[in-house]
């Protein structure tokens, strides 16, 4: 392989990461800091939740493209949360990566069997955890894409013919289809991420899409970016 085609691969692994967001799940201060930056140095942007219950706070005005969950928390655990995510047709195509202390075949079968893409044992090499999350979201860009071009539904995104933005959200949806975070988009408008985040998810709604991908590119298709 030449240095060209070398460079291209990495040009492409880096776009890969490129505002990719991650939900991280845990009860466990120390190991949400280690862990949160590590990803950060490799270029993903995290947002941390202390258990179940608060994750889906979150996922109701957030879609990450990916979620790490613990498996034994307070309030509700991995197992409880992983099942709630599954049925909400909003969240039920997010890759889970499920952190657990328990080994046992019998607790990696049941992990993967509530709903689980990949099930990692603590402790664990940092270099392991990329190395699945990536993996994870080539796997979630190929089934897009797959959906994309083998749809019978033809390949433009359907929403309702009625649909009419704000003049605010036709400015987010923009920065979206750019592929900005909801954290650049706030800096770029002088506004909070909470608001823009509720722009993302009034949307959403209006559309009845399912996540930001699918939003950016119902916005493309429609000459809107």
């Amino acid at each position: 392989m030449d240095r060209n085609t070398t460079t291209a691969n990495d040009m492409k692994e880096s776009s890969m990461k490129d505002h990719k967001r991650l939900l991280l799940i845990d009860d466990d201060p120390n190991l949400i800091l280690l862990v949160k930056d590590y990803l950060e140095f490799r270029g993903y942007e995290v947002i941390t939740a202390e258990n179940g219950r608060a994750a889906l706070d979150i996922l109701e005005h957030d879609v990450p493209d990916m979620i790490i969950c613990d498996v034994m928390m307070p309030e509700m655990d991995g197992y409880t949360f992983v099942e709630q995510v599954r049925q909400n047709e909003r969240t039920s195509w997010i890759p889970v990566l499920f952190l657990s202390a328990k080994g046992q075949s019998a607790d990696r079968v049941k992990g993967l069997n509530k709903g689980a893409d990949v099930y990692m044992v603590k402790p664990f090499e940092p270099e392991e955890l990329v190395a699945q999350v990536e993996s994870s979201l080539k796997q979630t860009i190929r089934w897009k894409e797959h959906q994309t071009k083998g749809g019978e539904n033809g390949s433009r995104i359907q929403v309702p013919f009625d649909v009419q933005l704000t003049p605010t959200e036709l400015k987010v949806v923009q920065f979206v289809a750019r592929g900005l975070a909801n954290r650049e988009i706030a800096e770029e408008l002088n506004v909070s991420q909470r608001t823009v985040e509720s722009h993302v998810s009034n949307m959403l709604g209006k559309t009845n899409l399912h996540n930001r991908t699918e939003l950016a590119r119902w916005a493309i298709e429609n000459q809107m970016a």
